[in-house]
């Protein structure tokens, strides 16, 4: 359950510890960057960076006064670094300092993803190899449709990941960058070489230009990966509820000794796992819109997104995070019923071989209208004496006059849907 999230990763990298930390070398990189340029002692910022420190206790103490953290936080360090702490926060706006911050949170978070992703995709893969040529019943619109294998369903789940990890690729991209340009972006009291500074010695790229703030579209880029990532959670954990359902039961979730379905009814085993996933999907492409709605605001900024953002921020890297842990465990866990993939893909007594008979029809000479009336006579007849097609088949003159046994034969092989499994496999160098 997400109340027992036990990865502690990502929830240190939006701690407020670690916020603070953020800022404070930010704050330091800036001193020392001013120091370069002459404009303040050396001897203060080496000072600044030998005593420069925070207690977050003390930083909530004084914004109860100042209603402004970022000036709590400038104020405790101060009264930490003492007479060279006048240099701290010098030429600079706030947000130089948060967003410059944040993008190293951000940049932080999407490298802990991306590795949440890699597993993710590294389980599939290895799971799609093993099921390369495990049968079952391919579906559309959720019936019975031709087969296919399970290796081929976890092979496209996996080359969906594959995708989603180049977009976070694309997204850290995005947001690791920073900017010390002042308070409306003009640098007119911080020069260039002080963002250049400071956006060099923490790796972030410096913004070509900027207003007070960062612009939202790249915040909005990481929100809306993430809620494709959970697109892609959401789409296999689905599928393995329908797969685990009793009348289809061809996959099952892990169910331990002690664990109880139901409260009423002993006999259940519900797909609790990938309901939840299913559930936390639908937070993260909400915060997604949130993300989006943040990136108008009055004359290029004011501070309508700082308070959205402190929650979708952390909230959809932590669940974002936790899915795809929880995803890799449920896949790496899961049941796979081969004997009931098979079981109902004969169920429907060989009507999924209803386009091969089509086409042998096709290349004898009959029309695809005719054809298709013909198979399709025949396939109602099956289903409605519940018999096999290929018996129906067998004994109608307008097909044993234009198939012999051995060609209707060989229409009815299952083989048939796997011919080009392989290299299907070989474009993922399987």
């Amino acid at each position: 359950m997400i109340e027992r999230y036990t990865m502690p990763e990502m929830g240190a990298i939006w701690s407020q510890e670690n916020k603070f930390q953020k800022w404070l070398e930010v704050e330091i990189l800036i001193c020392e960057g001013w120091a370069r340029l002459g404009r303040i002692p050396l001897e203060a910022a080496a000072e600044i960076r030998k005593k420069a420190s925070f207690g977050v206790e003390r930083i909530l103490e004084i914004e109860e006064t100042t209603r402004h953290d970022l000036a709590a936080f400038v104020q405790n360090v101060s009264e930490n670094v003492g007479e060279a702490g006048r240099y701290l926060h010098f030429g600079v706006t706030s947000y130089d300092v948060e967003d410059t911050a944040l993008s190293l949170l951000l940049r932080d978070s999407a490298d802990l993803l991306l590795k949440d992703l890699e597993e993710l995709s590294s389980l599939l893969l290895r799971q799609a190899v093993l099921h390369k040529r495990t049968l079952m019943a391919g579906r559309t619109h959720g019936m019975h449709a031709e087969p296919t294998t399970w290796g081929l369903k976890l092979l496209l789940w996996r080359s969906e990941v594959e995708r989603q990890k180049e977009r976070l690729s694309a997204a850290r991209a995005s947001v690791s960058v920073g900017k010390i340009s002042g308070a409306v972006g003009t640098y007119a009291t911080v020069p260039p070489f002080i963002e250049k500074y400071v956006c060099g010695s923490l790796e972030l790229a410096s913004a070509p230009v900027s207003s007070h703030i960062l612009q939202r579209d790249r915040h909005a880029h990481y929100l809306t990966t993430l809620a494709l990532i959970a697109g892609t959670v959401e789409k296999i954990a689905l599928e393995i509820r329908h797969l685990q359902r009793t009348e289809v039961g061809e996959v099952e979730e892990s169910f331990t000794s002690g664990q109880k379905g139901s409260s009423a009814m002993p006999h259940k085993k519900n797909p609790i796992v990938s309901e939840q996933l299913c559930g936390l999907s639908r937070v993260i492409r909400g915060n997604a819109l949130a993300g989006l709605e943040n990136m108008a605001l009055w004359h290029e900024r004011d501070i309508t997104h700082s308070s959205v953002e402190r929650i979708v921020l952390p909230d959809s890297s932590i669940l974002a995070d936790y899915i795809l842990r929880k995803l890799s465990w449920l896949l790496d866990n899961l049941k796979v019923n081969e004997q009931r993939m098979l079981e109902n893909l004969h169920a429907g007594k060989g009507l999924v071989f209803s386009q091969p008979l089509m086409l042998a029809l096709i290349k004898r000479g009959l029309s695809r209208e005719e054809a298709y009336r013909l198979v399709q006579e025949a396939s109602g007849k099956a289903s409605q004496l519940k018999t096999a097609l290929k018996d129906v088949v067998s004994a109608d003159l307008r097909f044993t006059g234009l198939l012999d046994e051995k060609e209707l034969s060989a229409l009815f092989d299952e083989s048939f849907f796997t011919a080009h499994v392989d290299e299907i496999f070989s474009r993922f160098g399987k």
